[in-house]
């Protein structure tokens, strides 16, 4: 019965937590229109122009918010651990509240767009929450990571993106979570959201082509990086210059 009722509470809780998240969201959405401002500045401008394709952004849906605490509240049980999610923990605990997302053509473009992005938080008044972290699954991908100073995380369900978890600086509590990926990855990471997250699709068929999917994404991100590769030597000799 004690059990039961401790349930009871903790869902009563992430209940309260949803509708305090609510109240808070014109404060979130207004720091990510502020965060954008400076982005978009920055790559205005050349040569960085050439850098990003495009990006996204977004406030948390509240009940997405409501299906991942529910979630956490579960793992939690199974793990016989306390649930430790109040109105001060929220925005450390769930860092995705605000979520801002920049695509680029290939590989190569993130080490000057990693570059940039360091010194639009610091302009825009945002502290990185953690060291940027890459989620990778080959050796090659880490590497290049590495070596731009980026952490490399090894993900077993082949996702591939970078990852700038960031605190406002000023008396807020929001964070915000950016992600930098190439579009060829980004068409993965739609198509696995879609249908495989949070809970891996029944179809064993359908998980394998997805795995699939993401090799395919990082051969095509690497064939553009040689297409590029080529061309940037191409335009440098004799038959470039005419």
């Amino acid at each position: 019965m004690e059990s039961s009722n401790a349930d009871r509470t903790d869902e009563q809780l992430i209940d309260t937590l949803v509708e305090y998240y609510k109240g808070k969201q014109d404060i979130i959405r207004s720091a990510l229109d502020s965060l954008h401002v400076y982005i978009s500045a920055a790559f205005a401008k050349m040569p960085l122009s050439d850098l990003v394709h495009s990006v996204k952004r977004r406030v948390k849906d509240p009940d997405h918010l409501k299906d991942k605490l529910l979630r956490k509240l579960a793992d939690c049980r199974k793990e016989k651990i306390k649930f430790d999610y109040d109105e001060n923990s929220l925005f450390s605990n769930v860092t995705d509240l605000a979520g801002y997302r920049i695509l680029h053509l290939h590989t190569l473009q993130l080490a000057p767009i990693h570059e940039e992005l360091l010194k639009v938080f610091d302009e825009a008044s945002w502290d990185l929450h953690q060291p940027p972290f890459g989620h990778v699954w080959d050796q090659e991908t880490a590497a290049f990571l590495e070596s731009i100073k980026i952490k490399a995380e090894f993900n077993p369900r082949l996702y591939s993106s970078v990852h700038y978890v960031l605190r406002a600086r000023a008396k807020s509590l929001v964070t915000c979570e950016v992600q930098v990926r190439t579009l060829a990855d980004e068409i993965w990471g739609e198509i696995d959201h879609k249908i495989n997250y949070p809970e891996p699709h029944a179809s064993l068929a359908c998980r394998e082509q997805i795995k699939a999917l993401a090799r395919v994404a990082s051969s095509c991100s690497r064939l553009v990086d040689s297409i590029m590769l080529t061309h940037d030597d191409y335009m440098k000799g004799p038959a470039g210059k005419d």
